[in-house]
C-alpha cells in the first residue's frame, strides 16, 4: 500500500498577528479552509469550475502564488498528481503543504481492485468523511497560529454540524430511490465513496482518473446493463466529456432503450465561485437531489438548503 503524503514543514510557526495568506488546489478544499479559518486568513483556490485536478499542471503564476503563499492546502492521495514537483519546491522553501486527508484513518478510504496500490482520492463524496478534512484543517492551522487555535476548532466544530444535516439528508433521498433502480452511472469513477455511504451502486464508463480511457468493450458492456436492468437516466460530470455518457445513450438506443441524462453533476470539481453549488454543501446538495430525482427517488425540488436545484438541473 502507497503510504498517505505527510505534513511538509519546516516547523515555522507563522505571526499570530498576521492575516494567513493560503493557497488551496481544488474548490472542495478551498472551502473548507475558509469554513475553518473564518477572519484570520485569506485562501485562494487555484482550480475554478469545470477544472479537472487530474489532469492539473500549474501555470507560472500559480507556482509564484504558491511560492508566495504561507500555507499550502490541497487534497492528496494523488488528486493533483501533476503538481507534485511544485508541492514539493515550496517545502523546500519552509512553506506549510498540508493534504487535507492526511488525518483521514484508512477505515475509510477505499481502495479499488483496478486502482491497485493507490487509494481512491474522491473521499468528499462521502460528507461523514470529508468531515474528517474539516478537522485536519483545524489542525494544521493551529500548529501554525496556536493563539487563534480554539476558533478554528469552534469554526471546525459548527462546520461539522452543517455536515452531519447533509450527510442524513443524503441517506435519506438516496434510500428513497426504488431498490432496483439503485445505480448511478457517470463518465468517471468518482463516486465510488458516495456509493458505500448512501447505498447506491455506482459505475463508471472511464476507471479513477480521468487520464484512462474507455474502451469500445467498456461501453457496450454498460449498455447490456442498461438494458438489461431497465436503467432510464445517466449522469455526466461538469468537469468530464459528455462523450462516452452520450455513447452510451446511443447504444441502448439502438437496442430499443430509452435512455436519458438524469443531470449534470460536479464531481472533481464545484459550481462557480459565488454561487451554492460553487461551495461544498452546494456541490453535495446539487449531486444528492439530481441523483435522487433522476432515479425516481423523492427528494425536494429544492434540496437540503432550498434553492432551486431541479431548476437548475434543466437549464
Amino acid at each position: 500500500m502507497l503510504l498517505k503524503t505527510t505534513i511538509i514543514t519546516l516547523g515555522i510557526t507563522i505571526a499570530a498577528s498576521a492575516e494567513l495568506n493560503i493557497i488551496a488546489t481544488t474548490g472542495m478544499v478551498a472551502d473548507i479552509t475558509r469554513r475553518v479559518v473564518g477572519e484570520h486568513g485569506t485562501v485562494d483556490a487555484l482550480m475554478g469550475e469545470g477544472v479537472d485536478p487530474h489532469l492539473y499542471k500549474p501555470t507560472a503564476a500559480d507556482a509564484r502564488k504558491i511560492l508566495n503563499a504561507e500555507m499550502i492546502f490541497y487534497s492528496g492521495l494523488l488528486l493533483e498528481g501533476r503538481m507534485t514537483d511544485t508541492f514539493l519546491k515550496a517545502a523546500r522553501l519552509g512553506k506549510v503543504v498540508f493534504p487535507v486527508t492526511e488525518l483521514i484513518e484508512e477505515a475509510y478510504l477505499l481502495e479499488p481492485p483496478e486502482f491497485e496500490g493507490h487509494w481512491d482520492p474522491h473521499v468528499w463524496m462521502d460528507v461523514s468523511a470529508w468531515g474528517h478534512a474539516v478537522d485536519a484543517v483545524a489542525t494544521a492551522l493551529c500548529e501554525q497560529d496556536p493563539v487563534h487555535c480554539q476558533q478554528y476548532k469552534d469554526n471546525a466544530k459548527a462546520y461539522n454540524k452543517q455536515l452531519e444535516g447533509l450527510h442524513a439528508y443524503a441517506i435519506k433521498s438516496i434510500a428513497s430511490i426504488p431498490k432496483e433502480q439503485r445505480v448511478l452511472i457517470t463518465a468517471h469513477d468518482a463516486f465510488n465513496y458516495f456509493g458505500r455511504a448512501y447505498g447506491i451502486e455506482v459505475v463508471g464508463i472511464q476507471g479513477l482518473s480521468t487520464e484512462s480511457e474507455a474502451g469500445i468493450e467498456d461501453v457496450n458492456r454498460l449498455v447490456n446493463m442498461l438494458v438489461d436492468k431497465g436503467i432510464t437516466a445517466v449522469f455526466v460530470e461538469s468537469s468530464v466529456s459528455d462523450r462516452n455518457v452520450n455513447a452510451l445513450i446511443e447504444g441502448a438506443k439502438a437496442k430499443g432503450h430509452s435512455v436519458t441524462i438524469g443531470g449534470r453533476l460536479y464531481s472533481d470539481a464545484m459550481g462557480k465561485r459565488g454561487t451554492y453549488e460553487g461551495t461544498y454543501i452546494g456541490m453535495l446538495d446539487h449531486n444528492i437531489t439530481t441523483i435522487a430525482i433522476g432515479l425516481g427517488g423523492e427528494a425536494p425540488s429544492t434540496g437540503y438548503a432550498g434553492t432551486d436545484i431541479v431548476e437548475k438541473v434543466k437549464e
